[in-house]
């Protein structure tokens, strides 16, 4: 005989659609959770390797009993009943089959595994000729994901089914948080989606949300329908709500269309359209407001983010921004990086690499993002570039290389011009166990062709420039075993020297495009030209001392301590200068010091120096210290400092009080200004399933220095989603380790370099 029994996974299909609303980039906490089956495994039942996918139509039944009675037509399995097919597996004390009428009836203590569900159930029957199933008075636990739950009756027939009285939750059933019930759920497993009927979501017995009538999906197939809305009131925007619409328009594009109000500004468009090709993908978003009541105008922004591979070796990139007015980063920023952003930044190119080349042809243009200043502030557009990198073996341990590139400038109030820069240059790195020492001979030449109105003002239309550029970079590496309270380390001691000699040649005719000093750093030590850009090449007769020491635990490779020293000894005065810059003297340049230590797993400092021994002053100084508390807790303080610029301390912790309640704040202050740049604090409380955070935030949002205040609230409802606000995205930037793995990441940074645009204020984040 073979009774088939295609019992749909119906809770399942619930927890997989709430599931795909409720992702994000931090996943739940689930540390508070014990491993508990709610339905115990079912020792008789066969395990399915991982990842096997099984058609049970074309497997054959077994059923098995302690005792066989009825008759040849009407068979009846008694005691330890067990039915199997496939993947499926059915427990039962009794099972009937009726051959002639194709009906099965099984009573007491059902079991069944199968489908990524186990559940237990008081009867079951079906009809094989209709293929009509029903399983009565059940309960189920999801095996891939957390979740359980139960139905007062489960009803298939075919790749249709009815879950009747059905509830779901990520909950235990001895603390149930949280619980969402449904009075009738019908789903189609062919088309992938279902509609329930009067269903309500549960937050201890108090029933928070009615959903008379609502379609979801049950699998991976995206369905168009309404995510989660946002909510929020800030004393800037008022009280805010955006209900996001998911449009599923082909199988490999969507849109997602955001009306959003604001009391306090007005009525607001946002949408997203994202597609995915061969080689390729690219997001297109942008934001309408017809008139913001706050700024008496439209306002708007524009953003497409793309790649396309379009050969081998060859990629084509799109970064292309657009606001419409300079004080839109400042007002629709959730974060502080929209007050630090000047300029919307823009470009595409076409970029290649292979084995031992890069190259790229690109356009960019900036526009204003900052209202105080004007458009003569703004960089020059290059439209286009073009450049190209190369690096290769020549004869023997030779190599050779060139950095070529061309540029045309443009500027909306500048006179411009174009610009070729070559630089080929020949190197011989010579290397040991313990040494290094590689001299490089480069030649640098570069000119212009200059507008009118520029070469009028700098006394010719073609400047040009060549140097000759030779360095010398050695060091020695010296390293010891050692043993410290007990563990064994590694401690090396490396020194470094660095000559540079550029002749002086004199570039007071040619023009200033793309070029500024660098900031001095450690990496400036051992640079060949102190400027960004091409304009200028700073002529040098000096050379760097340094020295680096490590301490590395053997047993697990960790650094444990680190301190650099270094300083530029000038031989000749440097002649080359931009207006205003200091002129390099002959002397010392200031002493540039960098320390990292961890005394234990725990506990971590840094320290940051730059000292001027010609002035006797300091540059620059940076300290900071950081504490992993138990239970993912951290804190962190922070002293900066540089000089005619900054002076600012950052206090910022994640504090566990218990296994449920923890706080969080920070305290970022400018002593330069004498003014708190931003004030967070907020309390959390997780439990297995539900999380709550309240978060008071006070921060500066204009660049005249005006402070606003917001009151953030966030449930989430673990395995299901959350409500208001995105709390997490604001902790996670104002404390530094509030997600354990953003202290081992790096911020991300556009292809070009570039700062990533701020993000804005599009998920009702005050």
């Amino acid at each position: 005989m073979r009774p088939v029994l295609r019992l749909l996974p119906l809770p399942l299909c619930i927890a997989l659609s709430l599931q795909a609303h409720a992702a994000d980039d931090m996943p739940p906490n689930w540390g508070l959770c014990p491993v508990v089956d709610v339905v115990k495994p079912f020792v008789d039942a066969q395990a399915v390797p991982e990842g096997l996918n099984i058609d049970n139509t074309q497997q054959e039944t077994e059923i098995e009993g302690d005792a066989l009675s009825g008759t040849e037509e009407n068979p009846v399995f008694n005691g330890n009943v067990t039915l199997r097919r496939g993947s499926q597996f059915m427990g039962a004390d009794q099972l009937t089959y009726d051959k002639q009428q194709e009906r099965y009836t099984a009573e007491g203590s059902i079991r069944f595994q199968g489908s990524g569900l186990r559940m237990v159930a008081k009867r079951a029957h079906g009809d094989q000729a209709t293929d009509t199933h029903t399983i009565e008075d059940l309960d189920y636990q999801l095996l891939a994901r957390r979740g359980n739950g139960g139905a007062e009756s489960v009803t298939m027939t075919g790749s249709m089914g009815a879950l009747i009285g059905a509830t779901y939750s990520t909950c235990t059933p001895e603390q149930r948080h949280w619980e969402l019930r449904a009075h009738r759920i019908d789903i189609d497993t062919d088309e992938g989606f279902a509609v329930a009927r009067g269903a309500t979501l549960r937050v201890g017995k108090v029933p928070v949300l009615y959903m008379p009538w609502f379609m979801f999906p049950t699998d991976e197939r995206r369905r168009t329908g309404l995510l989660f809305p946002s909510i929020s009131n800030s004393s800037r925007n008022g009280f805010d709500y955006r209900q996001p619409i998911y449009l599923n328009l082909a199988p490999n594009y969507d849109a997602t269309l955001s009306p959003r109000i604001m009391t306090s500004r007005g009525f607001q468009l946002g949408a997203q359209f994202r597609y995915l090709v061969e080689g390729g993908k690219g997001t297109l978003e942008g934001a309408y407001m017809p008139d913001d009541d706050l700024r008496d105008r439209d306002r708007g922004m524009f953003r497409y983010t793309a790649f396309q591979n379009v050969a081998t070796h060859w990629q084509a990139r799109a970064n292309v921004n657009w606001i419409s007015d300079t004080r839109y980063f400042e007002d629709f920023s959730s974060s502080l990086d929209g007050l630090s952003q000047y300029t919307a930044f823009s470009e595409i190119g076409l970029y290649g690499r292979g084995r031992g080349w890069d190259a790229a042809i690109t356009a960019d243009h900036w526009q204003l993002a900052d209202y105080t200043l004007s458009e003569s502030d703004l960089p020059y557009d290059r439209l286009p570039r073009a450049h190209l990198s190369v690096d290769r073996p020549l004869l023997g341990l030779l190599r050779w290389g060139v950095n070529a590139e061309t540029v045309r400038f443009q500027h909306e109030t500048e006179p411009a011009g174009s610009r070729v820069d070559l630089k080929p240059w020949l190197s011989l790195p010579l290397r040991g166990d313990a040494w290094f020492l590689t001299p490089t001979l480069a030649y640098r030449y570069t000119q212009y062709a200059l507008d009118d109105a520029l070469a009028q003002s700098l006394g010719g239309s073609s400047p040009s420039r060549g140097q000759s550029i030779f360095s010398v970079d050695g060091g020695l590496f010296f390293d010891r075993e050692t043993r410290v309270k007990g563990k064994d380390y590694l401690q090396t001691i490396e020194p470094r020297i660095f000559y540079l000699r550029v002749p002086y040649a004199d570039q007071a005719d040619m023009p200033l495009f793309d070029t500024q000093p660098l900031t001095f750093s450690w990496g400036q030590l051992f640079r060949d030209n102190r400027y960004s850009g091409a304009d200028r090449q700073a002529d040098a007769n000096q050379f760097t001392v340094a020295v680096s020491t490590r301490m590395i635990r053997q047993s697990d490779g960790r650094e444990r301590f680190s301190a650099s020293l270094g300083q530029i000894h000038y031989l000749d005065a440097s002649r080359v200068f931009l207006p205003g810059e200091p002129i390099t003297r002959q002397g010392r340049s200031a002493w540039v010091a960098d320390a990292n230590y961890a005394p234990t797993d725990r506990w971590t400092f840094g320290a940051s120096y730059q000292w001027d021994p010609k002035f006797n002053r300091t540059d620059l100084a940076s300290v900071r210290a950081r504490y992993l508390l138990p239970d993912q807790g951290v804190a962190n303080l922070a002293y900066r400092y540089r000089r005619n610029a900054l002076e600012q301390v950052d206090l910022s912790f994640l504090y566990p009080i218990n296994d449920s309640w923890s706080a969080v704040g920070r305290y970022y202050y400018s002593l330069f200004d004498n003014k708190a740049l931003e004030t967070v604090a907020g309390v959390q409380w997780d439990s297995c399933c539900v999380a709550v955070r309240v978060v008071a935030r006070r921060y500066v949002h204009n660049r005249a220095g005006d402070l606003s205040n917001a009151l953030m609230f966030e449930i989430e409802l673990k395995g299901l989603g959350s409500a208001g606000q995105d709390t997490q995205r604001v902790l996670r930037r104002s404390v530094l380790g509030y997600n354990r793995d953003d202290l081992y990441l790096v911020p991300p940074q556009t292809a070009t370099g570039q700062p990533s645009p701020p993000d804005i204020d599009d998920d009702a984040t005050p």
